[in-house]
């Protein structure tokens, strides 16, 4: 008797068709299996660097990161580094961060403020806008030689709610137009209003699609993370846009369909009523009844302290995560208290290594009601404020780098995988509907590296 696989478990939230939380229609990825060996072949990592990350936009940093004239901030993917400015105009423009004299980097820092740059090898100026303004001893020089007045080099940035991107290619579509996602999807969080209050780059051993594969999908939850099972369902929602872009809609504050008792309001759905603003001692529905307690809740104390791009949300949206992936190394968290950006950045030469970047955003409200949220994962003693930037904490490869309990679990679980999928026992990935989303990204990947896009 064959099985009917698509019915096995509810991939739709039933949200009406004109909302942006309803489901979008299948898209036939076929049954291909990759070669495994793009997940370490040097060759297949020559191949992205050719075909892929010089023609995609990339998300690059944060506009809150850079609020006044001559703030600035680094973003390096590979071996390419470039140095995002804000302008005099309040707009953002982004340079390589290589001098055009011998080639040094003009900002070492990875963030901060200046009038002019000014390369610390022989002292070259450069103003903000990347226009070359001196010249050390410029009269020891052969006029024609810098008569093009040589300033730094420009890549295209483009914003997208707070959000800055760059990309390499000055032929490629607009970001508006390539990021594949409905308008407004991004926007409603209003990111511009929330500040990074906490971001770990750490180096783990294996490949970043390895990453990329592990967080988008919610499939090895019960297995990887059995303390999610308490309060929130691995059967999620999966969506997928054009562009390689996609989503999984994570319901949250309800017990995973594994669990046999769905009564019992037990203590990590006790702590979540606490954090949505309702009293587990007088709380006196059931298990069931908790996320939607909660969307009341949290909708009632959003319009008390004058939130009201909170009528902009499905009531879904102010308890699920909406882990939305923006194609080649983004996947994002998204939550109307905050946003939890995370980058899955290639090392420069090895294919083996990548850097897991988190950015962890948040929207603060001077009301002791509304408070940061337990999923984001913030060590104690966190400014939240937004009134100062923290610096980036930089973990080592084999080091812990302290993400909360289940990010620690996926960086334990990686570098294992990796391993394996070196073994000649191991043809290639055999993806469920329940990991489309990584069937999804692949293909889009495919479409680069075999010269369709």
């Amino acid at each position: 008797m064959a099985v009917n696989y698509k019915a096995e478990w509810p991939m739709s939230l039933g949200a009406a068709r004109d909302t942006l939380e309803a489901k979008q229609p299948d898209i036939d990825n076929g049954l291909d299996v990759p070669d495994p060996s793009r997940y370490y072949s040097p060759e297949f990592m020559r191949l992205e660097w050719q075909k892929l990350w010089p023609r995609v936009w990339l998300l690059a940093g944060v506009g809150s990161d850079i609020p006044e004239e001559g703030d600035y901030f680094t973003f390096a993917v590979g071996a390419e580094e470039f140095v995002l400015v804000r302008q005099a105009d309040r707009g953002v423009r982004a340079f390589y961060n290589v001098c055009p004299h011998r080639g040094n980097r003009v900002v070492l820092n990875e963030q901060g403020s200046v009038a002019r740059f000014t390369c610390a090898f022989h002292g070259w100026q450069f103003g903000c806008n990347g226009k070359l303004e001196r010249i050390t001893d410029e009269a020891t020089f052969n006029p024609k030689l810098v008569a093009h007045k040589p300033g730094l080099t420009e890549v295209r940035c483009e914003s997208l709610g707070g959000i800055l991107f760059i990309n390499m290619d000055p032929n490629a579509a607009p970001l508006a137009q390539a990021i594949g996602l409905p308008p407004g999807y991004i926007e409603n969080y209003e990111i511009d209003k929330m500040h990074v209050v906490h971001q770990v780059r750490s180096e783990w051993q294996a490949n970043w699609k390895t990453g990329v594969d592990a967080f988008y999908e919610t499939y090895h939850l019960p297995w990887v993370h059995p303390q999610t099972q308490g309060v929130m369902e691995d059967f999620s929602q999966y969506d997928l846009y054009p562009n390689g872009a996609s989503r999984m809609i994570v319901p949250i504050c309800v017990k995973s369909h594994r669990v046999a008792d769905q009564e019992t309001v037990e203590p990590y759905l006790q702590f979540m009523l606490k954090e949505g603003g309702i009293d587990p001692g007088s709380f006196a529905g059931s298990a069931r009844e908790v996320r939607r307690a909660i969307q009341v809740s949290k909708r009632a104390r959003a319009r008390s302290v004058g939130l009201t791009h909170y009528d902009k949300f499905t009531d879904g949206q102010l308890t699920d995560s909406w882990a939305t992936g923006v194609f080649p190394n983004v996947q994002m968290g998204m939550h109307p208290e905050g946003v939890f950006i995370m980058r899955f950045l290639p090392h420069a030469t090895d294919p083996e290594t990548f850097y897991y970047d988190t950015m962890i955003l948040y929207r603060y409200i001077d009301d002791p009601n509304y408070t940061v949220p337990a999923w984001m994962g913030l060590p104690a003693g966190i400014d939240v404020t937004g009134q100062t930037r923290p610096n980036v904490i930089h973990v080592p490869v084999g080091q812990k780098p302290n993400l909360g309990d289940v990010l620690d679990q996926d960086s334990e679980l990686l570098p294992v995988q990796q391993k394996g999928i070196r073994s000649r026992a191991f043809r290639g990935p055999l993806w469920s509907e329940q990991e489309q989303r990584v069937r999804h990204f692949h293909k889009e990947l495919d479409r680069y590296i075999n010269g369709q896009k």
